[in-house]
């Protein structure tokens, strides 16, 4: 695949994106996943897929929207979802869960709507769902880096603050810490995320590699910053191993990058219980 690599562009833009992808999406799922809004992934994920529908009906029907990508429209979507989520999280204060299955199911009403109406699924629509070696432009390839870009420098000159939030939200109030900008800003940059990783892994499986890099990391850490850089580099093992295998196999990407993503987990957990084992039995033959 190396020398493939090098000699066709789509396939250095998929490489280099699942790079940017294999970070950014567990950097940012270790902070969902503390902050228990996993399933918030899910939703922006299904309404994302509502975008890109959308995008392929306008682009069949209306000549306006001949050729745009609709990496555009799955974008502005998520983004849009992001804003709905932390609305109705206001709106129902005490049930703050409802706002994620509302959204969510949201998401998949219009899907399947847009997804009739532009006659059902297609080779352009399976590879969004999926995910696919050969669709990633360098026009996405740009924005993809932007995103990415854009989330670890907020991140990084946040740190502390998102950090306290996610332990700590009470605190961090008190503290003077402007909590409800800050989860604004979270949500729009988890919105991001998703659009940006759906070309790579799919928009139905691009929650798994949000959590479960992070998943494994929590098994092993010994801190919140090592659970993160073991989260980038379990995310980076699943993308290259899957991309590689996808490519070999002729599959879709992103059922090979969390199948890669589930194993790493049950070795982690399976490494994990070995250890136990094994410090419970040095300690009964010292006692003994």
């Amino acid at each position: 695949m190396i020398e493939a690599i090098f000699q066709y562009e789509f396939l250095r833009n998929t490489f280099i994106t699942g790079l940017l992808i294999g970070f950014v999406a567990p950097l940012l799922g270790t902070f969902i996943v503390v902050r228990r809004l996993s399933l918030i992934a899910d939703a922006l994920s299904h309404v994302t897929l509502a975008g890109i529908a959308t995008s392929l009906f306008f682009s069949k029907t209306f000549t306006l929207f001949a050729g745009m990508n609709p990496l555009y429209f799955g974008i502005g979507f998520s983004v849009a979802g992001s804003l709905l989520i932390e609305r109705l999280r206001i709106v129902y204060k005490h049930y703050q869960e409802l706002a994620i299955p509302i959204i969510m199911s949201g998401g998949i009403g219009v899907s399947v709507i847009f997804i009739s109406l532009a006659d059902g699924f297609n080779t352009d629509l399976f590879s969004y769902l999926f995910g696919s070696v050969s669709a990633v432009s360098r026009i996405d390839l740009y924005l993809i880096l932007g995103i990415a870009f854009f989330v670890g420098l907020v991140i990084i000159l946040l740190y502390k603050e998102w950090f306290l939030l996610s332990f700590d939200e009470e605190h961090a109030k008190v503290a003077g810490i402007p909590a409800k900008f800050l989860h604004f800003l979270f949500m729009l940059m988890t919105a991001l995320v998703i659009a940006a990783s759906m070309r790579i892994v799919g928009i139905l499986l691009v929650s798994a590699l949000m959590t479960l890099p992070v998943a494994a990391s929590m098994r092993i850490a010994r801190g919140f910053k090592q659970t993160i850089w073991l989260s980038i580099l379990f995310g980076e093992i699943s993308v290259i191993g899957g991309l590689t295998s996808a490519y070999y196999l002729d599959l879709a990407p992103g059922g090979t990058i969390v199948v890669l993503s589930i194993f790493i987990l049950l070795i982690v957990i399976l490494l994990k219980r070995l250890r136990i084992k094994g410090v419970l039995w040095n300690s009964r033959g010292e006692k003994a």
